[in-house]
This record gives structure tokens, sequence and C-alpha cells, in this order.
């Protein structure tokens, strides 16, 4: 008898699980979702800070490394050579 009384307990412990999980689930992933789109929110406003150009004023030097030309057509600086092995 009493080992029918530990697989009832055994099984009536799972399912209430299964219904408490089914509640709880969506509710904690909706708030880990929230937590890390608010963290990913913090870091790209904090990159995006470092990132805003500075008042210019006349007589200061700006150097692009790209040419108008090369951001256009994509233009890559340098040729591919292709090695072939000697025996």
């Amino acid at each position: 008898m009493a080992f029918l009384k530990t697989i009832l307990i055994i099984l009536l412990g799972y399912y209430l699980l299964k219904i408490v999980a089914k509640f709880f689930a969506p509710r904690l992933i909706n708030y880990a979702a929230k937590k890390t789109e608010s963290r990913f929110k913090e870091a790209f406003e904090g990159f995006n800070q470092g990132q805003q150009p500075q008042d210019e004023q006349v007589g200061d030097v700006i150097i692009d490394k790209k040419t108008d030309k090369q951001q256009r057509t994509g233009e890559k600086v340098g040729e591919y050579i292709d090695f072939e092995e000697v025996d």
C-alpha cells in the first residue's frame, strides 16, 4: 500500500508542476526577454554616445579613410594573386 501511495504522490506532484509551469513559464520568459532587451538597449546607447560627431570648428582637419568613389562602387584596394604549388 505504501508503494501505491508513493507513486500517487509522485504523479500528483508531476501534474501539479506541469500546471504551475504552464502558468508561470510565459511570464518568466517575458521577464527574461524584457530584461535582455533593456541590457542591449543600455549597451547600444553607451556605444552610440561614443560615436556622436563633435561640433566642427573652422580650421579643423577631418580625414575620411574611404573616398566617395570607393564607397559608391565598393572597389577594393589591391589585387588578388593566385599562387600554385610547384613540385
